[in-house]
């Protein structure tokens, strides 16, 4: 019985998809107008991660995850790159697309771009008007009217009052109450803009993810996720003027992943202190990036710090290291009744608001499960490795070839082949009971930061 912790209702619910067996699941995507940084990659990740999980268990899964292409800092950064915004938008969604390639994040189903989407926006605002909810300023903008939502602020759990209190009228705004957001923005000289029944203009940001989630999963979402920053306004707008336009609940579970914060602050492109998911991927492997994104509970923000990258690098190398030196059994061949207790936990956790943590403590004592078993009972060794990483798989960790990922995990020192040269020179003089040579060759290999170990099934060796 899977539970999942709502948002809306602050607490863990039963989940009931609208369709047995079916899940329609909503994340908002980049605005593409710079290189995605691991605040994104953490998002992204997590979500990858939850609908993996989703589809091992027999869920057919519509994955939304769509792309804004069309805003106030795209606009912004095209004028400053003196090109079309369109050109840039093109060379950011391919980049993007390169990094979460590198990542092994799952395409989505369907990736809608806002500008694809101009006319459904323009028919649910147009609905909005007729039905009282927003209304055209007399500078042409079209806004919604917060105040008749009656329910405005449940999802972010704040105080109508407060925030009445708390905002502000700029001095070139229209808008009747300083709640009151943007839906429809009239076009200004030199910026993209679309015909619409309330003259030339583009869309405010929060109706186009209404108007792409609608368009693709229906009046009412079974999942809709996103960062911790978007929960307010973005989230608590969308759900306003979605619900006023269809009159149904837009949304059965709302889910938001924490921060990655750096020496203390949230990562960002507005503070400036963001790392770009490819000047990480120059120094550390796709699966440290991934491990460290789901070691601690989405809902929890976490530090990118050295420290917690390197304890990440040791970790993945852990699980690798198990995988060495075992040919994995295939699935027919293996016996299913070996380690039910490890799967029956690893769901346990999984099913638990997506325990990612509980969940890898279970690849961890499989991991020396294997390890003891290796010496005394190979058959059953290779029974925990191929459950190791059937549940790893579920993750989106233990997907690449152990030699292999070994070898790149901490930069190529030497090579596997000139590894294995080493060792069968070692096994040679300790046959001819040479024990000078052999620990000479050991020390040379652990001078270049390679271990070896000797097993009954011959000598492994692993990077230090």
């Amino acid at each position: 019985m899977l539970k999942l912790y709502n948002t809306l209702s602050k607490q863990k619910e039963i989940f009931t998809p609208l369709q047995t067996g079916k899940v329609g699941f909503y994340v908002c995507g980049v605005t593409v107008y710079d290189l995605c940084h691991i605040g994104h990659a953490r998002v992204y990740l997590v979500f990858d991660t939850i609908m993996r999980y989703l589809r091992s268990q027999g869920f057919q899964v519509t994955y939304i995850r769509n792309i804004t292409d069309i805003d106030d800092k795209i606009i912004r950064r095209a004028k400053e790159k003196n090109e079309p915004f369109e050109a840039l938008t093109e060379r950011f969604i391919t980049a993007m697309h390169e990094d979460f390639a590198a990542l092994q994040i799952t395409p989505p189903t369907v990736e809608p771009r806002a500008t694809d989407y101009i006319q459904p926006m323009i028919q649910m605002i147009t609905t909005l008007i007729a039905k009282g909810m927003a209304y055209v300023a007399n500078n042409g903008d079209v806004y919604y009217s917060v105040e008749k939502f009656k329910t405005y602020g449940c999802l972010s759990h704040r105080n109508l009052e407060s925030l009445q209190a708390g905002a502000r009228i700029e001095v070139n705004e229209a808008k009747q109450s300083p709640l009151d957001f943007v839906l429809w923005k009239m076009a200004k000289p030199d910026e993209p803009s679309w015909a619409s029944p309330w003259g030339n203009g583009r869309p405010g940001w929060h109706i186009e993810c209404s108007a792409m989630a609608l368009q693709n999963l229906g009046e009412t979402l079974d999942i809709h996720g996103g960062g911790p920053d978007l929960q307010f306004p973005h989230h608590e707008n969308e759900r306003a003027q979605s619900e006023a336009a269809t009159e149904k609940q837009f949304v059965n579970y709302w889910m938001h992943v924490g921060y990655v914060r750096q020496d203390k602050e949230k990562m960002s492109k507005s503070l400036d202190n963001f790392l770009t998911i490819r000047d990480f991927l120059k120094h550390y492997d796709p699966e440290v990036l991934r491990f460290f994104a789901i070691g601690s509970h989405y809902r929890s923000p976490v530090d990118y710090t050295l420290t917690n990258m390197d304890t990440a690098v040791k970790a993945v190398e852990r699980l690798y290291i198990a995988l060495r030196g075992l040919s994995l059994l295939a699935e027919a061949d293996n016996d299913q009744s070996q380690g039910l207790e490890f799967e029956k936990r690893f769901m346990g956790a999984m099913n638990d608001d997506f325990n990612t943590p509980d969940a890898i403590a279970v690849l961890f004592e499989l991991a020396r499960e294997v390890n003891c078993l290796r010496e005394m009972d190979l058959l059953r060794a290779r029974q925990f490795a191929f459950l190791l990483k059937k549940l790893g798989n579920i993750l989106g960790l233990l997907l690449q070839n152990p030699d292999a990922f070994l070898q790149n995990l901490r930069g190529k020192i030497i090579t596997p082949e000139e590894i294995e040269k080493r060792i069968v020179e070692r096994n040679e003089a300790r046959l001819a009971k040479d024990w000078a040579a052999s620990d000479k060759i050991r020390d040379a290999l652990l001078e270049q930061g390679i271990s070896l170990e000797d097993t009954a099934t011959g000598t492994l060796w692993h990077i230090v």
